[in-house]
Formats: structure tokens, C-alpha cells, sequence
């Protein structure tokens, strides 16, 4: 983790100055150009102008001006050709565990980056390996190691997306805009329409604080970039992860494991040159729209404050609902296992005992998946959920799946029994076995959840249906939760704000033996 002093915090061992922030970098809209349908238009509010920097042909220039200003992508054809390829080590449903197959790969000397063209990716990093042979006497030096999942990822390029800017009634194509207001507030509305909605346009409108940049990305797109500083980010983030209604204590939870969750996931976007982006791969973040003032409160009441243990930034982790249960790292990611994130019964009760009735036994994942009453997230919606499936769509989501990942088994054509082979203490499913016509397919962690669209969670066992006939007709998937079900429930911090817990008292239940330090030098 690198040492915030780097973030442009002060030298001093003392609390930071409640008058200093750090400045994030969001990445608003990560790959603008991909449609040439999308089309995003930035304004300044009420008596206020937009200033914008850039560079065309070999001038510097600087245009103010009180109008909208159009962005427009068209796809421009090349003069010649252009060979894309990158070297792909490896696909992942998230972050963390492409950060852990990237740490194993540099540990064997190869040097790689983490991107996000659609699903996250290891590269083998391009301005190393940068000519076509670099890349494939790699390629096959790992292949003949036995590792054959990595593949060469290569697109000849017969156009490329050209963004003009439509400004006073001109046009320009810059690659790399600065905008700016007096008031540091810019109006963003992205318009889309696309196949998926049948040609029906999709609008987002979004007030930002802070400045903009577009700039390029590595993916041949461009990416709209919010800088702003972490507090008033934060006013962007707890209303829409958490929700406006939410008792105090548990909006001042989210604040703190917000506000420690950024700080530790900078490194995020490296490869696209800003840091964070706005979705829930990494936190909801819209700006000042939809602010409010008890969730401004909170951000006001722990301002400063993060969650560490011995010093250091926690992977503050937390997803909408447990199930019941919150998992270990290890669950749902490839990597060590923190000590704070480990498997809490979600109830203020003693209602469960996982050191004599471990949930990796499927009787007892059956029998906890029965009880519905006395958990902190009793009565929620997902907090059970069963979802029959029928085996038609069960085996087109798995062949989309392999097909995204390059899987040899993608071109399977019947499946003909499923069943969960490994599961972990919380419960959480570790491997699931699909035998197919052509073979068994292995699915792990996380990615059981990416292969089918039932499960809203690994927390579940699967029942074969045939509704009366002899063959199968689907499956049932039976279950709980919603998303990981690492760290903190953010139904069940309502639930403990309810019974009067504070935000100290719920920060340790979900995070055991962390605590909550002002930020300052000392916390790396």
C-alpha cells in the first residue's frame, strides 16, 4: 500500500489538518467512443461558464464559454491498419483476485498490468512486452510450462472512435481536455441508445463536483474523469450505497468504510492513469445528485476517520445483505486471508454456532438456509431467495461464460448434472462441478455467480427439478443474499443502528479487532 504522504497529505506524524483532503481521480465514464450512439454533453450551472484546455495542432488553447458543449464519437476510418494485441494472462470477475494472479505472475519475474477492457484482465505490460515476437516467445514459454489459459488477445484496427467537441459552434477533436468552472460544479448528461434497448435512448444527468479531464485509455476509448476531493466524493457515495433513510450510526459506518475503502483501492485504474471508478466494482458514485443532508451529517460527524488494523488501511469490504452469515476474504477472492474479515453470524443473537455446526457440511448450509428469523437482515428482501431455473437457460449463461473466458469447454452442447463438491466454512460455495457432454467443467468462487443468473450470491445449494417429467427440467437455486458477503452487511448495520448500536460498536462486529483512527501519517 503505498504511504498516503504520497496523496498529498503533510510530512507530520499528527491527525490530518481538518482543513486538507486528499483529491481522488473518477473515471465518470470509462470508455466513451465504444458506441457511436453514446453522446455526453457538459454545462455549467446557473451564471457560470466552462473553461476548457487543450491542444490543437501546436497550440495551446483555452476556450471559455457559457453553452453546452457537445462530445460526439464517430469511428474514423485508418490511413493503413493498426495491429492491437495485448497478451492476456489471465480473466477475473474482480479486481482483488486479478491483483493476486498479477502479484503471482511478478513473483515469477514477468512484469504485467491490471486492466478492465469488460471483465479484469492481467496483461503482460505493453511497453515491455511491445513487438509481436516479445509476445508470443512469452506466450509460449508459459505454455510449454503447462499454463495454457493465457492467449494472445490481437485486433487489426480498420478504424478508430474520433470524439469532436462542439464548442460556440465549432468543432474540435482533442484527445485530452481540461474542464474547469468558477463555481467547481459541471453538469454531465450522457445520452445512449443501444440494440439491448431496443434503439430506446437512456438518459443520465449528473451534477459533479471538482474538475473534469477526458483523456485516452487503454483500450483506444476515453474515459471522463472526476477530480475531487475525498470528502465531498464521499457526499456522492454513502446516499446511493446505502440509502438516505438509513439509521444515523449505520450512514456513519458507511461513511468511515467508504471513506477507508477509496484510500486503499487508488491503485485501481493505474493503467488508465486515474484511480477509481463510479460503479459497483468499485463504489457507487453519482456526483452531488441525490445528496442529502442526514448523509451529509455523517460524512461531517466522522470526517477524517478510517478503519485500520495495526496501522494500516483495512480492505474495508461490504456488500447489501449476508444471508446470515459474512465470509472470509478467502471465499470469494484468490489471496490470504485478512484476520478481520473472517465468518460472523449477522444477528445480535446467539442463534448459530459455526465452530460445532461448520456451514461447509451441506445439511447444516441447509438447515441455516431454513431459518429466516432473528437475523439483523430478517425480513429483507433477499435475505432468502429461491430461483428455479430451467436447464435451457442454465446451459446458455454457462456457454456465454466459457466463451468470455476462453474456456476449451465453451463449445459443450448438453449439461448433464451439477452438483457443489467444495464449500467453506461460511458456506460460501468454493467449487461447483457442471459434467457436460464433452467433459466436467470446474467452477470457483465468484465465478459460479458470473456463470449463471440465479444466483445473486455464493451462498446457496442447488436442487434438480423435473416438474413430472423423466428428465431434468432445471435446477432450484436456494439461497441467500446479495453480492460477496465479505465485511460489513449494509441491511444488517441498519438493523444494529435500530437497536441503538453506534458506529464503533458495529464497525467491530462485522471488522473484529479494527479500529477507527483520524487519518494520519502513521496509517499506511
Amino acid at each position: 500500500m503505498t504511504p498516503l504522504c504520497l496523496l498529498g497529505l503533510t510530512a507530520a506524524s499528527e491527525p490530518v489538518s481538518k482543513d486538507q483532503d486528499v483529491e481522488l481521480q473518477i473515471g465518470i465514464i470509462q470508455r466513451f467512443g465504444t458506441r457511436s450512439n453514446s453522446k455526453v454533453e457538459l454545462s455549467a450551472t446557473k451564471s457560470d461558464r466552462l473553461t476548457l484546455k487543450f491542444t490543437t495542432g501546436q497550440q495551446q488553447k483555452t476556450l471559455i464559454t457559457d453553452q453546452p458543449v457537445q462530445l460526439e464519437p464517430t469511428m474514423e476510418n485508418l490511413p493503413q491498419a493498426q495491429l492491437e494485441e495485448v497478451l492476456v494472462l489471465g480473466d477475473f470477475r474482480t479486481f482483488e483476485t486479478a491483483e493476486y494472479n498479477a502479484n503471482k505472475w511478478r513473483y515469477q519475474g514477468i512484469e504485467v498490468e491490471i486492466a478492465q477492457p469488460e471483465r479484469w484482465q492481467v496483461w503482460a505490460k505493453r511497453d515491455v512486452y511491445n513487438t509481436p515476437l516479445l509476445r508470443r516467445l512469452l506466450l509460449q514459454t508459459i505454455k510449454n510450462s503447462g499454463n495454457l489459459k493465457p492467449y494472445l488477445d490481437t485486433k487489426i484496427q480498420q478504424q478508430k472512435p474520433k470524439i469532436t467537441w462542439k464548442i460556440d459552434g465549432k468543432n474540435y477533436t482533442p484527445d485530452y481536455v481540461e474542464i474547469s468552472t468558477f463555481k467547481d460544479l459541471i453538469r454531465v448528461n450522457q445520452t445512449d441508445v443501444s440494440p439491448e434497448q431496443n434503439q430506446k435512448a437512456s438518459q443520465r444527468k449528473y451534477l459533479y463536483p471538482g474538475k473534469l479531464t477526458f483523456q485516452p485509455n487503454a483500450y483506444g476509448t476515453y474515459t471522463l474523469v472526476n477530480k475531487v476531493p475525498l470528502e465531498i466524493y464521499l457526499r456522492g457515495v454513502v446516499p446511493h450505497e446505502i440509502g438516505i433513510n438509513a439509521p444515523q450510526a449505520s450512514l456513519e459506518s458507511q461513511a468511515i468504510i467508504a471513506r477507508t475503502y477509496a484510500l486503499k483501492n487508488i491503485r485501481r485504474f493505474a493503467v488508465d492513469n486515474y484511480q477509481l471508478c463510479a460503479d459497483t466494482h468499485c463504489q457507487v458514485y453519482q456526483g452531488l445528485t441525490g445528496t442529502a443532508k442526514n448523509t451529509d451529517q455523517a460524512i461531517t460527524a466522522t470526517k477524517g476517520m478510517v478503519l485500520s488494523y495495526k496501522n494500516e488501511l483495512v480492505d474495508a469490504l461490504y456488500s447489501s445483505t449476508t444471508g446470515g452469515v459474512t465470509a472470509n476474504f478467502s471465499d470469494v477472492w484468490d489471496g490470504e486471508d485478512r484476520p478481520y474479515l473472517k465468518p460472523v453470524i449477522d444477528s445480535p443473537n446467539n442463534i448459530w454456532n459455526l465452530a460445532s455446526q461448520d456451514l461447509s457440511q451441506e445439511e447444516n448450509l441447509q438447515k441455516f438456509l431454513s431459518l429466516k428469523d432473528g437475523f439483523n437482515e430478517t425480513g429483507w428482501d433477499v435475505f432468502r431467495w429461491n430461483k428455479e431455473t430451467d436447464i435451457e437457460r442454465i446451459t446458455k449463461d454457462l456457454q456465454k461464460f466459457l466463451r468470455s473466458t476462453k474456456n476449451s469447454y465453451a463449445n459443450f452442447q448438453k449439461i448433464i448434472a451439477m452438483s457443489v463438491i467444495k464449500r467453506s466454512a461460511s458456506g460460501r460455495i468454493l467449487k461447483l462441478a457442471v459434467k457436460t457432454d464433452i467433459g466436467t467443467v470446474i467452477l470457483e468462487k465468484n465465478d459460479v455467480r458470473s456463470a449463471f443468473y440465479a444466483p445473486v450470491s455464493t451462498l446457496f445449494y442447488i436442487r434438480p427439478l423435473n416438474k413430472g417429467g423423466k428428465d431434468i427440467w432445471g435446477y432450484a437455486f436456494i439461497g441467500g443474499g446479495l453480492g460477496h458477503g465479505v465485511g460489513l452487511s449494509q441491511t444488517g448495520a441498519q438493523n444494529l443502528a435500530k437497536l441503538g448500536w453506534n458506529y464503533h460498536k458495529i464497525l467491530q462486529f462485522y471488522y473484529p479487532g479494527t479500529e477507527v483512527k483520524v487519518l494520519n501519517q502513521n496509517i499506511k
